[in-house]
């Protein structure tokens, strides 16, 4: 008879922490093959404390942190839940989401028929939404979206027009550029959500050549004092800002260097852009 790959678990969680990492996420990945569901349970909290622990390759992380979207990530909230948001003390409050919107929070934007709510869409959206080929629902069935569609991963290929959508279906927006400055810089002034330099093994970026995203929050160092995640790399995010038909966006992600990363770069595209390496987050 087959052995339970559970059954494991306590040998794999007396190893040093450093190879605890890669044994888990493979313990987590037999889980994933056996079909687990409820039995996983009592691996997901060594998961993410091996997340959390920032050990580890960076292919041994994305590799772990993947296996934990598969079984069900308990670090990802709706914006409905408090534990979703971050409150960023400043000159004005903003609270803002921990992470970016993930997959997981916009396949329930799908099914609870946010495409077909009219009154989600501005004119100028719900006319793109109704002409577009492959809206986001359409793209992520591919079978070239598969590594981009796990559910604690930025959802990723998402217009302006489709994000804003989302928001407004929770009562939320997409920050301001300014904004977005703000929570990474803080009253020190950083030029990254850790500090300076920018070093190595710090964000989801190029230089990592992880080749795609990963799970939110994966990069532990990529995290502001008030645990706001992913702001420098992983995946660029649109902001509320237009300048004429297009809207900022910060560009840091996983396939762009270093340079992009910077708390202050900017780029623009116009709403109906939609790239492998562009997701959103919330404030309020």
């Amino acid at each position: 008879m087959e052995s339970n790959p559970l059954s494991e678990l306590e040998s794999v969680i007396k190893l040093p922490l450093k190879e605890r990492v890669a044994s888990l996420a493979a313990l987590g990945r037999r889980m994933v093959e056996h079909g687990a569901n409820g039995s996983s349970g009592p691996l997901l909290s060594h998961l993410v404390d091996a997340l959390e622990s920032g050990q580890g390759s960076g292919r041994e992380r994305m590799e772990l942190g993947e296996v934990l979207g598969l079984l069900g990530d308990p670090r990802i909230a709706t914006p409905e839940e408090d534990r979703y948001w971050v409150n960023v003390p400043g000159e004005t409050s903003l609270t803002i989401g921990r992470y970016p919107v993930t997959n997981a929070e916009f396949f329930q934007f799908v099914q609870d028929g946010g495409y077909e709510n009219r009154e989600l869409w501005s004119d100028e959206a719900w006319e793109w939404v109704q002409s577009t080929p492959d809206p986001w629902p359409s793209h992520a069935r591919k079978e070239t979206s598969r590594v981009f569609v796990v559910a604690n991963q930025p959802v990723v290929a998402v217009s302006w027009y489709e994000a804003a959508a989302y928001a407004k279906a929770h009562g939320a927006r997409l920050p301001r550029m300014d904004e977005r400055v703000w929570v990474v810089r803080g009253a020190q002034k950083r030029p990254y959500p850790w500090g300076a330099p920018f070093g190595e093994g710090n964000a989801n970026t190029q230089e990592e050549v992880l080749g795609r995203p990963c799970a939110v929050g994966l990069y532990v160092k990529d995290r502001t004092p008030e645990g706001v995640s992913d702001l420098a790399g992983n995946v660029a995010e649109w902001t509320s800002d237009q300048l004429a038909a297009e809207y900022l966006v910060h560009p840091g992600a996983w396939d762009q260097p270093s340079l992009a990363a910077w708390a202050k770069a900017a780029t623009m595209h116009h709403p109906s852009s939609r790239w492998t390496n562009l997701g959103f987050r919330l404030a309020r």
